[in-house]
């Protein structure tokens, strides 16, 4: 059971408890850990998404609940948490991509956006009457550079990766990833690398319950069921329903 001095510093998301921490924020992290797990993984032509979210009811209309984004073409986004939180982010990054290229013209590089939305959560840890977002982020895009993955966590830190999982179980994916990614990926072998991670850790999948898109020099694309039962066979884990 907490202290009555631990429970005073529970209370506000501006304190922090004499051994530094921000309980809020940490909070916001468990409530992240309970989100469906969500897998990105850097490619040699771009970047590769999946989310894992088991539908609370048959009568639930799977594509009604968004976890993979087109920001703005170039730019594609993966949430886990708090989905209305993540769609409160995606729509910033939205903004924040448009507001660039009425400025400068052309569209902004996957790290400025990443940068500004990590720049955004953290100011609602400082914030008194506000509340860290209760969800985090998988940022992919393709620049001049090549492909780039960050991932932006509840405390609004950015983290750039060549393959990340958030999420539930999140890391026991990183584990599998770790032992089994390797760069310079074509994008179908990145697809077939995340879904295994998936079911290394989850156990039996149904294509129906996996969202999965690519972003590449040619945009972003969410993989639509039959190519996700098509991805599944591809990665060897039998057909799906």
């Amino acid at each position: 059971m907490q202290s009555n001095d631990q429970r005073a510093y529970d209370r506000g998301t501006t304190i922090f408890s004499p051994d530094g921490r921000l309980y809020q924020v940490e909070y916001a992290r468990e409530a992240v850990k309970r989100g469906g797990a969500t897998v990105g993984a850097r490619t040699a032509d771009g970047v590769v998404f999946a989310s894992n979210g088991p539908r609370r009811s048959p009568l639930l209309e799977p594509e009604s609940i968004e976890k993979l984004h087109d920001v703005d073409g170039r730019i594609g986004m993966a949430t886990t948490g708090h989905v209305a939180d993540g769609r409160r982010l995606v729509d910033y990054g939205r903004r924040y991509a448009h507001q660039e290229r009425l400025r400068y013209g052309d569209a902004p590089d996957t790290e400025p956006v990443a940068k500004a939305i990590a720049d955004y959560i953290q100011e609602s840890t400082q914030t008194g009457g506000t509340r860290p977002f209760g969800t985090a982020l998988l940022v992919g895009g393709v620049d001049d550079d090549g492909p780039r993955l960050f991932e932006v966590d509840p405390s609004g830190t950015p983290a750039e990766w060549r393959a990340v999982a958030v999420g539930n179980q999140s890391r026991e994916i990183r584990a599998f990833l770790e032992a089994e990614y390797e760069d310079g990926l074509a994008l179908d072998t990145g697809t077939t690398l995340v879904l295994r991670a998936l079911a290394d850790s989850l156990g039996e999948l149904d294509a129906v319950d996996v969202d999965v898109a690519t972003m590449d020099a040619d945009g972003f694309t969410s993989l639509a069921l039959d190519q996700r039962r098509a991805a599944f066979e591809a990665a060897g884990l039998g057909p799906a329903s």
